[in-house]
């Protein structure tokens, strides 16, 4: 919210750039400008939503339709959850992962930046998807085992 706030006040006064440094920082590059504001706002949004997912999993906090699997046996919950994970979210890991690393290992290759004014070193940024997947998958690995052992 900070960044919106902040994007819309110094839009409004036709302030750009915000702030200039005397030498290159990682991520910022040498000034803030309003288009490093709204690639920032972006970039938390992905940080914020994606980084806490694989915690959110394994304490269970995560959306599902109860309205059938609550009226089942825990070992009957078992075996769903550990379906799910099996049909869905193993093939999903398989596909998304190699891709997420390949995503991010090209913007480090071509050191990526914004082509105007934005957020550079945009491979710190885009690590986050790699890493937030992995702690998903790590979280329903866990799990699967966990599942099995209760289902046996």
């Amino acid at each position: 919210m900070c960044a919106i706030g902040l994007q819309v006040v110094f839009s409004a006064f036709d302030i750009n750039p915000i702030v200039a440094f005397d030498r290159e920082y990682p991520v910022l590059g040498k000034a803030i400008t309003l288009n490093s504001l709204l690639d920032l706002q972006w970039h938390l949004l992905v940080i914020i939503g994606l980084l806490p997912v694989g915690l959110v999993w394994a304490l269970g906090r995560h959306v599902r339709v109860d309205f059938i699997y609550n009226k089942m046996s825990q070992r009957g919950q078992a075996r769903v959850n550990l379906l799910g994970n099996l049909v869905f979210a193993a093939p999903f890991f398989v596909l998304m992962l190699p891709a997420a690393w390949t995503f991010m290992m090209r913007a480090w290759a071509s050191d990526e930046g914004s082509a105007s004014g934005g957020l550079n070193d945009l491979w710190l940024i885009k690590a986050i998807l790699p890493l937030g997947l992995g702690l998903l998958a790590l979280a329903i690995v866990v799990e699967t085992i966990r599942l099995v052992r209760q289902i046996r």
